[in-house]
């Protein structure tokens, strides 16, 4: 009788929730190398190829889309009967902000992920602009903030989790990146990413026009795939099925943002260091 690997699945669905065996490590406490083999090791019981690595990502086998629910479930279930007995049960509700132009890309594997693991926290998410969330007069009601920062010289490196490159990006099934003056897709005033479109088409002398503006970035993101216009993503947020834009006289260089983590309140708990580990891993 075959018995499957309580670690080996962890590692391939922390693996596909974070988007690579790096990150996976991070997340984990180990190396890539060992994600990677204890991953071959979950195929080689089953037989079959899970997972296929494109690059510094991975993506699911029609065997491993089988698989997924199936490796959730016993995860879920392990993680469950043994929070049950743990004398460090992790428990509580943790208040956490997050950018608007995150919360598509990132709030999908922190229910996922984050609360399948830990499933007597609960997780009251605020989503907003990074300025808003930030403001003096609000970080007090976070337990834990992800901000977004346009001058990565102005956070404290102790905080700053990731550096991002801010690219352009548009439909690769129409050609609105062709039309002049550029017709720009972009969230409300406030939001870094159109402050920096708008501030590098103006420095370059090129015409822009708005087309389109939304606060949520699903709809930016139809309204793109519709080839209304152009928009302005972090490059690790880019959606597979949208292209990017490389740097041209028409689309000038967008620089770099910082994404920070913030521990508002004076004391923290297990609980939010946890959830704090696990953003990092996941922006790693």
């Amino acid at each position: 009788m075959k018995n499957l690997s309580i670690d080996a699945l962890r590692a391939f669905i922390t693996a596909l929730e974070l988007g690579g065996f790096t990150q996976a490590g991070e997340y984990l406490g180990r190396t890539q190398p060992a994600i990677s083999m204890q991953i071959k090791k979950l195929e080689d019981v089953l037989g079959q190829s899970l997972l296929i690595r494109r690059g510094q990502s991975v993506e699911l086998t029609k065997a491993g889309q089988i698989f997924r629910p199936y490796a959730r479930q016993i995860l879920a279930l392990n993680d469950e009967a043994v929070e049950q007995f743990s004398q460090e049960l992790l428990a509580g509700k943790v208040r956490l902000g997050i950018p608007s132009e995150f919360a598509s890309t990132l709030l999908p594997k922190i229910v996922g992920l984050f609360s399948q693991s830990h499933p007597n926290v609960t997780l009251a998410v605020t989503s907003d602009l990074s300025k808003n969330l930030l403001h003096e007069r609000r970080r007090l009601d976070f337990d834990l903030i992800l901000g977004l920062h346009p001058d990565p010289s102005q956070v404290a490196s102790a905080n700053i989790v990731r550096l991002d490159e801010l690219v352009w990006v548009t439909s690769p099934d129409h050609e609105a990146h062709q039309q002049a003056p550029c017709p720009l897709i972009v969230a409300p005033e406030g939001c870094i990413y159109r402050a920096r479109a708008v501030e590098r088409l103006t420095e370059s002398g090129i015409a822009w026009r708005l087309v389109y503006t939304n606060p949520d970035l699903s709809g930016i993101r139809s309204a793109i795939e519709e080839g209304l216009g152009v928009t302005v993503l972090a490059k690790s947020t880019v959606p597979s099925n949208l292209k990017i834009l490389k740097g041209n006289d028409r689309y000038p260089k967008l620089g770099k943002m910082a994404i920070s983590l913030v521990k508002p309140q004076p004391s923290s708990s297990p609980t939010v260091d946890r959830l704090a580990e696990y953003l990092a891993a996941s922006l790693n």
